[in-house]
């Protein structure tokens, strides 16, 4: 007999931590690692886009395994040691770091804002960039009720800068056009 998915504990609005704490489904915890989840799910769809070459997709691989980390120690109640807990660590922002580094120096340089858009892989690049934005900011609400290590901070700080240079390392791959922001002028 195959276990049941749900469970019934959460109707009423009311989950638990890793640790077992109950929090409201609303708790700035629940909130930070469910908008990383949600990102993780549109790296899972950016991924699997054709156009992503194998070089790339392994990179956005790397992230949602280091995302689901990062998740699971949003999960856990704080001061929980039942087990140890996956880590981010400086390792990892160094990484990202890299790939930052590489991407940026293979682009032109960039003189105006850019339009979100001129292919789908480009756009997706940048949805996840504001989800990471949104998850950053959530964290930091949380950072700012209970204790959250700085290194998750930096991390996801880092992997927004990733994705805004993986947009334009996209459009570059793809031969996407790249819109500036130009207020003020029409067509």
């Amino acid at each position: 007999m195959s276990t049941k998915l749900y469970t019934k504990t959460g109707d009423k609005g009311q989950t638990a931590l890793l640790g077992g704490k109950k929090v409201s489904k609303s708790h700035l915890r629940i909130e930070a690692y469910g908008n990383v989840d949600e990102l993780n799910a549109f790296i899972g769809l950016l991924k699997d886009h054709k156009e992503v070459e194998p070089r790339i997709g392994n990179q956005f691989y790397w992230i949602q395994e280091n995302l689901f980390s990062l998740g699971s120690i949003l999960a856990t109640a704080p001061g929980f040691t039942g087990f140890e807990l996956p880590k981010i660590t400086d390792i990892e922002i160094k990484q990202l770091e890299v790939w930052i580094d590489k991407a940026s120096g293979e682009l032109p340089e960039l003189r105006n804002f850019i339009l979100p858009g001129g292919h789908e892989v480009v756009s997706l690049c940048h949805v996840c960039r504001t989800v990471c934005r949104r998850a950053e900011r959530s964290i930091a609400a949380l950072a700012e009720a209970e204790p959250v290590d700085d290194t998750i901070i930096v991390f996801i700080n880092r992997l927004s800068d990733y994705f805004f240079v993986m947009a334009r390392k996209m459009a570059q791959i793809l031969n996407a056009p790249e819109t500036p922001w130009s207020p003020g002028e029409e067509d």
